[in-house]
């Protein structure tokens, strides 16, 4: 992950893009919450924000609009594992929304980059997306979050006895086919 954050800083049309989103204090403070695993909530925003940089500039989207507002759409400032400060309802279906309203207290949101926040949990959040961005973000977010857990339960996995020992005889196995 260290290789790929060191090429995200390095590409300067990118980091123009959100650099004004990246020094602000409020957003710095989501390296204090993990996201996925051991993936901070800002680096896994600077990973699909990234993500959603190149796929929307390839296609001819309003590449700019999708990245800051991948920057910020997991805006939410809390451990979303724990029951904290009176939150309620289910961290997937509220998120957006937080996320949503802490943005617009710090950013001046054009209407795409509204609905990229509010929508990218879709279909969870049953509204369908308006804009061609909107549908990148749900996708980076669904692939970012994969990727971010996939090492983690591999890992836990292979500790386990039993799946070493599966891993062994189909390793064997398939050697003899």
């Amino acid at each position: 992950m260290e290789k790929l954050i060191q090429k995200i800083y390095n590409d300067t049309e990118f980091i123009n893009i959100i650099n004004d989103i990246l020094e602000n204090d409020t957003v710095k403070q989501m390296n204090n919450y993990r996201q996925h695993y051991d993936t901070t909530c800002y680096n896994h925003c600077l990973i699909a924000s990234y993500y959603c940089y190149i796929i929307c500039k390839k296609l001819n989207l309003d590449y700019t609009s999708c990245s800051r507002a991948t920057m910020l759409h997991d805006l939410f400032l809390y451990d979303w594992r724990k029951r904290e400060n009176g939150r309620r309802g289910f961290h997937a279906f509220t998120h957006p929304k937080v996320a949503y309203i802490n943005a617009s207290k710090l950013f001046d949101l054009n209407n795409k980059e509204k609905d990229i926040i509010l929508k990218h949990m879709w279909p969870v959040t049953i509204v369908f997306p308006r804009y061609k961005e909107s549908y990148v973000l749900t996708i980076v977010d669904k692939y970012c979050a994969l990727m971010e857990s996939s090492t983690e339960i591999r890992n836990r996995l292979y500790q386990k006895k039993f799946f070493r020992y599966a891993y062994i005889f189909l390793s064997l196995l398939l050697i003899q086919i």
